[in-house]
């Protein structure tokens, strides 16, 4: 549908107005660490550590992390011939977020074609579009079987310091098993999405019955299992859930079906786009060698913008993408040059669009006509985490299933027998944490240690005023480091593991160098580090600042954005593919330019 100047103008009003009203000045600081009561959080609960010797030895890499970033760079580093590695990971086993995200109906909203790594060299094809997270961490699994990963790793072990020691040139690494390992090379793998966040809501600790956060559901209290089977154990109770997020988009239903009666407490409703998800026959697609990462760059150059022949994906991440592009295409065979302003209107208009579209299914699923209002998002799509999904918005169509909608304020605060919210109190048997995970906080907190390079200077006091890298990796004054992931580097957001297989090839590359050459020490030049910096740091996501974006962790919360900010979510001028071409030929041609082999 076509929108006229004076709808656009009202949209803008009400995005700035929804925006305002759920601007805190606390940002961050609004959710705060797992203490006291929810101090397990921040232990596991699905394997039971059993006691054994400290490991006293030196490996050629040491990689921390066993989620898939951990995973891809062990698989990059055995297939370049650099065979000593070791992972070292707090979980119970491998799998990262998928080891311990097992809320009932827990999926990658990221196609799994594209989201599960190294599928062809592991010869596997995933069951749906869009698979379930045990059979996601079944693949993490199956890679590390595939590549030996777990031989000689340190599970259920958590790294308590990283310090590197320039008299032997190597890092020396402690953990909480009294392990003191030495390591050539060390990748961090750490990831974004481990550290469980609690919403700093007054009388959280006074509630009275079980209280749990999604990452670490209690199937002890709900009954049922990862799969989906049914939570006998909430029959007749009265369950609320915090937080409407991907995480609560995801088990909402579960515990509609479930529950005696659900209280989903709102305060920013989330964009809800089709999901239609399917099996996945492979009679029906054309498979040959190479074929993933042709998916790959597939779905990232309609991500950003560029022009294929065919869309293999086919989703709402593709959706919108395209058409943008045809917009600007339009605009160009009407004679108009093509120049960022051009660009700018064609994604309003098709966000403009999109939005519309995503505003109107709501109304067409839910039958209430006040709850499918207080459902409707009003912001730009990629402000929040865009979701997709078939049955969140109907589980309000459930008699037993009732949406507490406070109107942009929160939860006021919580009782033993119960929670108060837009003004009423609400009494609950069952308390259900949505709040996700830390992101924007230190990177030692995240991580859970510090890490020293030369001179004694932590990461966290050289990251101070934000990073500071080349290519998203390395880091001056930390020889011998690499850090896996997507900041300062490609940055595509929507398919977070295509980062990784990148950066560890990058990683892999650089190792089997210095192991070729004999270079004990591989270390970013100051120089090389800071026109990095400077390349990437004016090149932060449009949306961080943008007035019309309602808070979250994707803007900051919401506050102004600093240096600080705008370099922690910088990602590479052109965008993902762009960064994706250009480390592949650094990578390629041997000279590692910027970096100092010695």
């Amino acid at each position: 549908m076509e929108l006229t100047d004076e709808d656009r103008a009202a949209l803008r009003e009400r995005y700035r107005a929804e925006r305002d009203k759920r601007l805190r000045p606390d940002g961050n600081e609004q959710y705060v660490e797992p203490t006291g009561r929810f101090a397990h959080l921040l232990e596991d609960p699905h394997t039971e550590r059993v006691e054994r010797p400290p490991v006293h030895d030196e490996v050629t890499v040491a990689v921390i992390g066993g989620g898939f970033a951990g995973l891809v760079t062990g698989a990059r580093l055995k297939e370049v011939g650099v065979t000593d590695v070791r992972i070292v990971e707090g979980g119970g086993d491998v799998g990262g977020v998928w080891y311990w995200n097992r809320y009932p109906g827990a999926m990658c909203d990221t196609a799994a074609m594209v989201y599960l790594p190294l599928l062809e060299e592991t010869g596997y094809l995933p069951t749906q579009k869009y698979v379930a997270a045990p059979e996601i961490l079944d693949h993490a699994r199956r890679i590390a079987r595939h590549y030996d990963l777990y031989d000689g790793a340190l599970l259920s072990t958590k790294v308590t310091e990283l310090r590197w020691d320039p008299a032997i040139s190597r890092w020396r690494l402690r953990t909480d098993r009294g392990d003191e390992l030495r390591a050539r090379f060390v990748t961090m793998g750490t990831g974004p999405l481990h550290r469980p966040k609690l919403p700093g809501i007054p009388g959280l600790e006074e509630f009275a019955g079980p209280c749990f956060h999604t990452s670490r559901w209690d199937y002890s209290v709900t009954g049922g299992g990862p799969s989906g089977a049914p939570m006998t154990g909430l029959a007749g109770q009265r369950v609320g859930i915090i937080g409407t997020g991907a995480t609560a988009v995801q088990c909402v239903p579960h515990l509609a079906r479930d529950a005696g009666e659900l209280f989903v407490f709102q305060r920013t409703p989330s964009s809800i786009d089709v999901r239609a998800n399917r099996p996945l026959d492979p009679a029906a697609l054309d498979l040959y060698q190479g074929w993933q990462q042709e998916w790959l760059r597939n779905f990232a150059t309609l991500q950003t913008g560029g022009f294929t022949d065919v869309d293999l994906v086919q989703d709402g991440w593709t959706d919108i993408a395209q058409r943008i592009r045809d917009r600007v295409v339009a605009a160009i065979d009407a004679g108009e040059e093509f120049t960022p302003a051009t660009v700018q209107r064609a994604f309003e208009d098709s966000d403009d669009e999109k939005m519309t579209e995503i505003r109107a299914r709501v109304d067409d699923v839910v039958a209430d006509p006040a709850t499918a209002d207080a459902l409707k998002p009003w912001y730009r799509q990629l402000c929040k985490r865009p979701c997709f999904h078939d049955e969140y918005l109907q589980a309000f169509n459930r008699p037993t299933c009732h949406l507490v909608d406070t109107d942009g304020r929160g939860v006021e605060r919580i009782a033993a027998d119960g929670v108060w919210a837009a003004g009423r109190h609400h009494r609950i048997d069952v308390l259900v944490i949505a709040s996700g995970f830390e992101v924007g906080t230190e990177y030692s907190r995240r991580s859970g240690y510090e890490t020293v390079g030369l001179d004694g200077v932590t990461l966290g006091a050289r990251w101070a005023d934000g990073m500071c890298t080349l290519h998203g990796m390395h880091v001056h004054g930390f020889p011998n480091l690499f850090v896996i992931g997507m900041a300062q580097a490609g940055n595509l957001i929507s398919n977070f593991t295509h980062n990784l297989t990148e950066a560890a090839a990058t990683a892999a590359a650089v190792i089997a160098h210095a192991e070729v050459t004999g270079a004990t020490e591989v270390e970013a030049t100051a120089e090389a580090e800071q026109r990095w910096v400077e390349l990437v740091s004016e090149n932060a996501s449009a949306f961080l600042g943008n007035a019309e974006c309602t808070p979250g962790y994707y803007n900051n919360e919401g506050r102004p954005l600093g240096p600080r900010e705008r370099r922690n979510l910088s990602g590479f001028p052109g965008g993902a593919v762009a960064y994706f071409d250009h480390i592949e030929r650094w990578r390629s041609s041997g000279d590692f330019v910027g970096l100092d082999f010695r």
